[in-house]
């Protein structure tokens, strides 16, 4: 199995707090890894580093082999949106956008015409139970329904790594799991992985890998799925 993403010696510090004190993670090809820790144990820190949108004080990111952490802002920025996806926890969809053209921003973002986005961003509707509400503006979704556009949203650019901040934190528990089921099965399947951030023990034994984090250290981590 090839590493698609991987740090190594991250460190973090914010004053005199420690949100990072010399992490290793890997994640491999088509991969899903859950971060799990109390709040300030450095999960969000960890996820944010790996994702180029917090600069690591020490240690380094690679993405396919390559260092990506020294990057300039500018170059970052045009990887995060070129190579990367996100799905936050309460979805950040624009109200004002119907679900195809919230799915197709970030294609036009990159220069891609309005109807050519459109189209492409369509052909995810059905994969992810949305036929039909392509219309819609995300007031008229319900909150699974949102999570849904917003996992279409993050796979449109056909990412290498999904990035999933608390993606269920708030949706019910019956909700929530339907949205990680579809989001660890749908990432797979489309050949991205996924690196997600959650509180919830339940949602995290969903994914292939869970590392448990605590005081910016590593505890330990369990293997839920082989394949």
């Amino acid at each position: 199995m090839s590493t698609v993403l991987a740090g190594y010696g991250l460190t973090k510090t914010y004053g005199a707090t420690t949100a990072l004190a010399g992490v290793d993670v890997e994640v491999g090809e088509r991969r899903s890894l859950a971060i799990m820790g109390p709040s300030g144990s450095g999960k969000s820190t960890l996820l944010h580093t790996l994702a180029g949108i917090v600069r690591p004080d020490g240690g380094q990111v690679l993405l396919r082999g390559e260092r990506i952490d020294n990057w300039s802002e500018n170059r970052l920025s045009a990887l995060r949106r070129r190579r990367f996806g996100f799905v936050f926890q309460f979805g950040q969809l624009l109200p004002e956008l119907p679900a195809e053209e919230n799915v197709a921003l970030p294609l036009m973002l990159e220069g891609m015409p309005r109807k050519a986005a459109v189209a492409k961003a369509r052909r995810w509707f059905e994969p992810l139970g949305l036929a039909g509400l392509e219309q819609r503006r995300p007031g008229q979704l319900s909150g699974g329904q949102a999570q849904r556009v917003a996992i279409a949203r993050a796979l449109a650019v056909e990412p290498d790594v999904v990035f999933a901040d608390e993606p269920t934190g708030a949706l019910d528990q019956a909700t929530g799991t339907e949205v990680v089921r579809l989001l660890t099965s749908v990432t797979r399947e489309y050949g991205a992985s996924l690196v997600m951030v959650t509180h919830d023990p339940e949602v995290a034994t969903h994914c292939d890998w869970i590392l448990h984090v605590r005081d910016g250290l590593i505890q330990g981590h369990s293997q839920y799925t082989v394949a």
